[in-house]
C-alpha cells in the first residue's frame, strides 16, 4: 500500500487517505469481509440482510467444500467460497438442483513474454482451479471473459489478434478434456478466429458439452466504445442472436462483457427461457465498479433467472503506452481488475462476492425452481406490457420517429 494525495474536508483540514495497489478495500480483499471484521456480529447480519437480501426468507447458506479442493485452494494460493440458493419444497416437482461455478484468474505471466509461453502459463495457472471445482462436483463451470489472453483490446495493438483461436482451438480442446473428466459443462470465453469467413475476429463463447462435445456458441452482442476503448477494433457486434443452450444441467445462456448494460439483452435470453445467465467480463474499478453489483442483480430480479458474473483480477502492464480518451497522460495499463465474481438469484438474493485480488473460484448450488417460484410470486411476464415497448421500439427505429411529449400549454406562454 501507499500513501496517496490528501482529501480536503469541510472545516480546511488535510486528511490523508490510503490506496491499495494490491486492489484491497482499506487491507480487505472483498467489502464483505472488511465489514464483518469491524462491525459487531448483530449489525454485521442486519448489514448483510440489506446488501445481500434474503434467500427464501432465510440468509444465502454457506458450503463447505470438499477436503482436496480446500487443499487445492491452499496450495495455489485462490479464494474459494461456496454457497446454496434454496427453493420452496414443491408438491408436484422434486427440486432441481445444479452445482455451478465461477473462476476469475489473472494472467500468469508479463504481457512482454513471448506470446505462446503466456498461453501456456495461463492453461497451468487454471489447471488445479479447475480441478477443484470438478472434486467439488460442479456441474456447469464458466470462465472469465477472453481468459486465454490478457485484456489486450485496450491498447489498439493489431498483435494481440495472434491470441485468437477456431472455436475448436487449442482453449476449447484444453477444456474439453475436464468436461470429460467430471461430466461438467463448461463455457469458454475465447477470442475467436473464424476460418470459414475470411478469418474474421469474434468476442465468443463456447459452450462445451458435459461429453466434450461442442453444443453451441455466442458471441458478444454489444461492443463498448468508451472514449478511445473501442473493442471494434477487433471485432465487431455479434450475429447469435440470444441463444440459451439446453445441458444436461439445466438452459444456460451468456451476456458477455459490456451487453450486461443493455436491459433489452438481459430480457431476450430471459424470453428465450434461460434459468441461469453467465456474464463473463472484464472491467475495471474506475469504469463500472460501482454498477457491477446492480446491473447482473437486477437482471435476475427482473427476469426470473439465476446470474453469474465473472471479473478477471489484477493489473495488466503492457509495453507500449496508449491512451483512454479520457484527457489523461498516456499509461500502460488499462486499470485494476477488480474481480469480485458473484451470483445473483430471482428472489433478489445474491452471494457475497470473491476476492478484489486473488485468483478465485466460487460455487453455488442453486435449485432451479425457484425461476418460476419468482414467475408466479411476481408475474412479471404477464405484467408487462409487450406490445407496447413493441410498438414504441418500431417507431423509433424509423427516421420520422417523435418522441411522445406532452408540454404543459403554459410552459412557454408569455407572462402577461
Amino acid at each position: 500500500m501507499e500513501k496517496s494525495e490528501g482529501i480536503e474536508k469541510e472545516n480546511g483540514t488535510v486528511e490523508e487517505k490510503q490506496s491499495f495497489k494490491d486492489g484491497s478495500i482499506c487491507g480487505y480483499d472483498s467489502l464483505q469481509r472488511l465489514l464483518s471484521a469491524n462491525l459487531k456480529p448483530q449489525i454485521f447480519q442486519e448489514v448483510s440482510r440489506l446488501l445481500l437480501g434474503l434467500n427464501c426468507g432465510r440468509p444465502l447458506e454457506t458450503i463447505v467444500p470438499p477436503e482436496s479442493a480446500i487443499a487445492l485452494s491452499s496450495k495455489h494460493d485462490f479464494d474459494l467460497q461456496a454457497f446454496s440458493f434454496s427453493a420452496d419444497k414443491e408438491l408436484l416437482r422434486e427440486p432441481r438442483v445444479v452445482r455451478v461455478g465461477l473462476i476469475q484468474n489473472s494472467i500468469a505471466l508479463p504481457t512482454t513474454a513471448p506470446f505462446l509461453d503466456q498461453k501456456k502459463a495461463i492453461f497451468k495457472k487454471l489447471r488445479p482451479i479447475i480441478d477443484a471445482a470438478g472434486a467439488s462436483g460442479v456441474n456447469i463451470l464458466c470462465l472469465q471473459e477472453a481468459w486465454m489472453m490478457p485484456f489486450a483490446f485496450c491498447t489498439r495493438e493489431k498483435r494481440w489478434c495472434e491470441f485468437a483461436e477456431p472455436d475448436n482451438g487449442e482453449s476449447t480442446q484444453f477444456l474439453q478434456e475436464f468436461a470429460c473428466k467430471y461430466n461438467m459443462v463448461i463455457i469458454n470465453p475465447i477470442l475467436e478466429r473464424d476460418v470459414n469467413h475470411g478469418e474474421t475476429l469474434w468476442n465468443t463463447a463456447i459452450i462445451i458439452g458435459n461429453h466434450g462435445n461442442i453444443i453451441g456458441k455466442h458471441r458478444k452482442n454489444h461492443i463498448p466504445r468508451v472514449g478511445d476503448f473501442n473493442e471494434s477494433t477487433y471485432y465487431m457486434e455479434g450475429n447469435t442472436g440470444h441463444p440459451v443452450f439446453e445441458t444436461a444441467y439445466g438452459k444456460i445462456a451468456v451476456n458477455i462483457c459490456y451487453g450486461r448494460h443493455h436491459p433489452l439483452n438481459w430480457l431476450a435470453f430471459g424470453l428465450n427461457g434461460a434459468e441461469i445467465v453467465f456474464n463473463p467480463s472484464a472491467t475495471v474499478g474506475e469504469l463500472s465498479e460501482p454498477m457491477w453489483p446492480i446491473e447482473a442483480r437486477n437482471a435476475a430480479i427482473a427476469n426470473s433467472y439465476f446470474v453469474g458474473s465473472i471479473n478477471r483480477v489484477g493489473t495488466e502492464i503492457f509495453p507500449n503506452p496508449f491512451t483512454s480518451g479520457d484527457g489523461k497522460p498516456e499509461h500502460p495499463d488499462f486499470g485494476h481488475f477488480y474481480g469480485s465474481s458473484h451470483f445473483s438469484a430471482p428472489d433478489a438474493s445474491c452471494t457475497p462476492s470473491l476476492s478484489r485480488y486473488k485468483d478465485g473460484l466460487l460455487i453455488s448450488d442453486m435449485d432451479l425452481n425457484l425461476c418460476r417460484q419468482l414467475k408466479d410470486k411476481w408475474g412479471f411476464r404477464m405484467t408487462a406490457r409487450y406490445e407496447l415497448y413493441a410498438d414504441i421500439l418500431a417507431r423509433y427505429l424509423k427516421p420520422d420517429f417523435e418522441p411522445q411529449v406532452i408540454p404543459d400549454p403554459l410552459l412557454h406562454k408569455k407572462s402577461s
